[in-house]
Parts: structure tokens; sequence; C-alpha cells
């Protein structure tokens, strides 16, 4: 049996692809069409192993992790965490995305340190990689996690919550529409992106292993993360 059939034994590799994620994937809501990091490393990864491929669409992370064990996909991009390394296999990661804090510009928080006191709600995803970290590292503040009908900022503004968490960039671009809102400087977190497998299959996982690493080699990393 072919290494090819072996990660993908339906002939076709199939990639999570999570949309919720705007750093690293673009969505057009009116096309359908997906582009972005994801979709260069998808394609690349596709062309090393001479196979076609399919994206597969999901919402949020949170998504992409409980599907795992339904056997939809081969290869994920989403970051690396110890809760979802039960099921998966992480690479090494491939790409930084901050985390951050936003408050309101009257709010009296202006530091990260001054998030954790008891009294301060913080808005998250559920299930984000940000969720499963300040779910271990927030000893005193509220998490209210998203329950899938509001986005976290729809959360934050309408149920008066203190704080929301989330993608840096994400969150400064609701600050370049609304001047009431302010970044904490400094990010909470490093969130480290990864190419995940099924935790099943150890072959899977050392293609992509020696994959990354030539591909940072050779510098064709880069220029995937950069032409998106």
């Amino acid at each position: 049996m072919s290494l090819q059939s072996r990660i993908a034994p339906s002939g076709t590799l199939r990639f999570a692809i999570n949309i919720g994620n705007s750093v690293l994937t673009r969505f057009d809501p009116q096309s359908g069409e997906v582009s972005g990091i994801t979709v260069n490393l998808a394609r690349d990864i596709a062309r090393e192993l001479d196979l076609p491929y399919k994206l597969e669409i999901y919402t949020s992370a949170r998504a992409v992790v409980e599907a795992v064990s339904r056997g939809t996909w081969d290869f994920a991009f989403i970051a690396r965490d110890p809760k979802r390394s039960e099921s998966i296999t992480f690479s090494a990661p491939y790409f930084l995305i901050e985390g951050n804090y936003l408050v309101r510009k009257d709010s009296q928080i202006t530091s990260n340190r001054e998030v954790d006191q008891s009294g301060v709600t913080v808005a998250v995803g559920k299930g984000a990689a940000y969720d499963l970290y300040l779910t271990r590292h927030l000893q005193h503040a509220e998490i209210i996690r998203t329950d899938g009908t509001k986005s976290v900022m729809d959360m934050f503004i309408d149920n008066g919550i203190d704080v929301a968490a989330g993608i840096r960039q994400s969150l400064e671009s609701h600050i370049a529409s609304n001047t009431n809102l302010r970044l904490l400087p400094d990010p909470f977190m490093h969130i480290k992106q990864a190419i995940a497998t099924p935790a099943q299959n150890r072959e899977s996982a050392d293609f992509i292993k020696a994959y990354l690493e030539d591909a940072r080699k050779s510098g064709r990393l880069k220029k995937l993360c950069e032409t998106s």
C-alpha cells in the first residue's frame, strides 16, 4: 500500500478549513470561495503528495476538533492545545497569532493583569484556542462563552461584558469601526497554529513533520504564509 493511500484512503486529501480564523483564511459568503494561508498550504501539501484535494469548511476550530471522531478530514489547520491533543496529533507551529483583550474606552482595565479580578467578565468563543488557554489561566474573572448564536463581539456589546478576548487582527477591525473600544497593549498569549492529523494516523503526522521541515528550510513555508 502506497503512502498516498495510507494517508488518504479515499484517494482525495480532505483538508479541514476553519473560516472562523480570518487571519489564516478568507471566505467570500457570496461565492463560497476560500483563500489565504491555509488554502495555500493545502494546495502545496496536495502537490507534494500528488493527490487531488477537497476543502472541508468549518465555522470554528471547535467544530474541526469535534469532527475528528467522525473521520471527515485527513489534515486540519488549527491551534495547538493540550486538551485537543487527546484526539489529535499536532505538527510544530508554522504561524503565530496574538491573542488580545479588548475593552471599552472608558474601562478602568488598562493591563492584562487587571483582567483577572473577581467581578470581571470575559467574552470568548466557545472551544477556541484562547478559551482553552484562559480556562486554565484565569483564576478570578468569569469566562462567558458564546453559545453559537452570537459572535464574541455581539455578546460583549449586547450583554455588557467587561472584556472581549480574541485574535488581535479581528479585534482591531472592530476598533476601526467603533471609536469607543480599545485594545489592551500586550497579547495575553501567542496562539501556535499547526497542521493537525487524527491521533491514530502516525504516518500522516510523520509526513507533515518532514514536509514542514523541508518547506521551512527551503523558504517555501515563508512564501506560502506571505502569499495569502
